[in-house]
């Protein structure tokens, strides 16, 4: 294989690649410095002299890419232990009527938010088996792990998942309805539709790191208070406020922009009837809007 073939090889890996590192990871970012340090381990075993071909890149290039993310999993704990209130994946956003490709194997924001909860082995098992479908003897055999072990560890994820997370996902359409509804009840201060919106027990997760408009130090919880916080509180979004639909992270959202500047990316989830609104997810953080820029 010359330097064009291996190239060639690694470019055409490259999204699958991303889609199971930022599912690991969750920022795009560290996604980024992940390929590129698994980019220089593939180009350096190519031109090494010892070195036999690699048989089988794609199982290379995988294990090599997941086992770079887990060891970067450190230094992302660190930084999310001084990190100020609600900590929100990094939206993936495309318009949306865009066709996200590949990436729609990026899962929400919601399960993203869940899998922050296991270790990160469960989690690696977990993004391979279910969102990726590697058997458990293929993923023991990207992290080093007996199959067995791989069991216990896609058994305890997957328990865990399923008590916060239902499988339950709105239709496309009644989420762009609902979220329809929501900006404009929001947007026209309009108190009594929030209500009658919302479901009693709605959980608002807020991410401005610190840095721009939140709703304090942890996620806030309840109808009554969620309601007003938005419409007269600190989430309150500043005048002239536009909104643009688009998907994030394969589900319908909404962007808001100020002037030409991304101010949040607002998802909602639903109730199974998909009537109510059970959890908001907004993020402000300016750091992890600079990738969304404005289309049409």
């Amino acid at each position: 294989m010359d330097e064009d073939e291996a190239t060639e090889v690694f470019t055409d890996h490259r999204e699958l690649l991303f889609s199971m590192v930022y599912n690991l990871l969750g920022t795009v970012t560290d996604t980024e410095d992940v390929l590129q340090e698994t980019w220089l381990a593939w180009s350096g075993r190519h031109r090494s002299a010892e070195a036999g071909p690699v048989l089988h890149p794609r199982a290379y290039l995988v294990r090599t890419a997941v086992n770079t993310a887990l060891a970067r999993r450190t230094e992302i704990s660190r930084r999310r232990e001084s990190y100020f209130g609600p900590w929100l994946p990094e939206p993936l956003v495309t318009p949306a009527e865009e066709d996200p490709g590949e990436r729609a194997e990026a899962v929400s924001i919601a399960l993203l938010v869940v899998l922050e909860t296991l270790t990160p082995l469960e989690r690696a098992v977990f993004v391979l088996h279910e969102v990726f479908g590697y058997s458990h003897p293929e993923t023991a055999g990207i992290l080093g792990r007996t199959p067995a072990a791989v069991r216990q560890l896609a058994h305890r994820a997957r328990e865990h998942v399923r008590a916060r997370r239902p499988r339950y996902r709105a239709d496309p359409a009644v989420r762009r309805q609902a979220t329809e509804r929501f900006a404009a009840a929001v947007g026209g201060g309009n108190l009594d539709a929030l209500l009658q919106l919302l479901a009693p027990d709605v959980t608002l997760w807020a991410d401005g790191g610190g840095k721009a408009t939140a709703a304090g130090a942890r996620p806030v919880h309840g109808r009554e208070q969620i309601a007003r916080l938005l419409i007269g509180g600190s989430t309150r979004a500043p005048q002239g406020i536009r909104v643009q639909w688009a998907t994030t992270n394969g589900d319908p959202s909404a962007v808001l922009f100020v002037g030409t500047a991304p101010f949040a990316v607002l998802v909602l989830d639903l109730s199974a009837d998909g009537e109510q609104v059970t959890d908001i997810y907004f993020v402000t953080n300016p750091d992890k809007l600079a990738r969304v820029g404005e289309e049409g």
